[in-house]
């Protein structure tokens, strides 16, 4: 873990730049003057220029060039700008939730390596989901509820998790509540079926007894019974990894249990610049920590291709 003595910059500061246009020469000619790396000014300049390469390698993620993006990712100190890659993949999730699992398997990968940086976002998306639910705010539930899930899946998140939430939402049944647990459940079904059917088997038997309930809508109703039917199926249609985007052997990830009770603390501050005393220090430490991950990345790469070269061998 790389550890600075920084001291909290604000926006406000007068040689923020980062929201004034400046011509791409000038721009150029600036950072060329820039050399010193225990100044003001170049941390400054290096936070936004790492601020826009995340978001600019987030945002043109999918399941063809995950890899690649995951190993473009490890160039960058996203320890230093952990709380960036937070807030941008949380965004990005939101913006399309139909890479929802990508998303998850590129966190998964980032878990794996930085566990702190998989908490941090686990934490987010966990106090995000409790506040919209509280304010009803329906689309950014589903998206988030969505995202935890496949969080559960990659096993990024405990299946306890899952439960609390089901419970939660089924403890004061309505239309919108019974939504989201239907479209949680059909999301991590499977991986519940696999690692909790018991505690699965309980929220079912809840969930049978709701149509009774008259405040529920009949469109409600007719949710539930597909569920079952969903279920009955074992979720075949609901995988818990699509193929290609199980990249982390589950014994070897770390797996975060998070209370529900009370908010998370998100640590906003980590989204913001903050100059660091000892910059040059954590940049090299880091520098080595990436070598060590990168090298690690080419000797499983290695070690499938060998694999797939012997089982073709094997075949002819």
């Amino acid at each position: 873990m790389l550890t600075s003595k920084v001291t909290y910059v604000s926006r406000s500061s007068s040689q923020y730049t980062g929201n004034l246009y400046m011509p791409p020469a000038k721009l150029r000619l600036l950072q060329a003057s820039l050399t010193d790396k225990s100044t003001l000014e170049y941390q400054r300049f290096a936070w936004e220029a790492l601020e826009k390469t995340i978001n600019g390698r987030i945002n043109k993620v999918n399941i063809s060039n995950l890899p690649i993006i995951i190993h473009e990712l490890f160039q960058d100190n996203i320890i230093r700008g952990r709380g960036l890659l937070a807030h941008c993949i949380i965004q990005a999730q939101i913006a399309s939730p139909i890479y929802t699992p990508v998303y998850a398997a590129l966190v998964s990968v980032i878990n794996k390596k930085f566990s702190q940086i998989g908490e941090l976002i686990s934490k987010r998306l966990i106090s995000s989901f409790l506040r919209t639910y509280q304010r009803n705010d329906k689309t950014y539930c589903l998206a988030t509820t969505k995202f935890i899930a496949h969080f559960i899946n990659q096993n990024i998140l405990h299946e306890i998790v899952a439960l609390k939430i089901l419970v939660l939402l089924l403890e004061k049944p309505s239309n919108d509540s019974i939504e989201l647990a239907i479209v949680f459940l059909k999301e991590c079904g499977q991986k519940l079926i696999e690692v909790s059917p018991r505690g699965l088997d309980s929220i079912f038997s809840t969930l049978r007894n709701l149509p009774n309930e008259s405040r529920l809508n009949k469109h409600t109703q007719y949710m539930i019974e597909v569920l079952f039917d969903v279920r009955k199926d074992k979720f075949k249609g609901h995988p818990s990894i699509p193929s290609g985007l199980d990249l982390v052997n589950k014994n070897d990830q770390y797996t975060h249990n998070i209370e529900l009770k009370d908010l998370c603390e998100s640590e906003a501050i980590l989204d913001i610049f903050q100059y660091d005393e000892q910059y040059e220090e954590n940049e090299a430490k880091y520098v080595e920590i990436r070598k060590k991950i990168l090298d690690e990345n080419n000797d499983d790469e290695e070690k499938s291709h060998s694999s797939s070269s012997d089982g073709d061998e094997e075949s002819k």
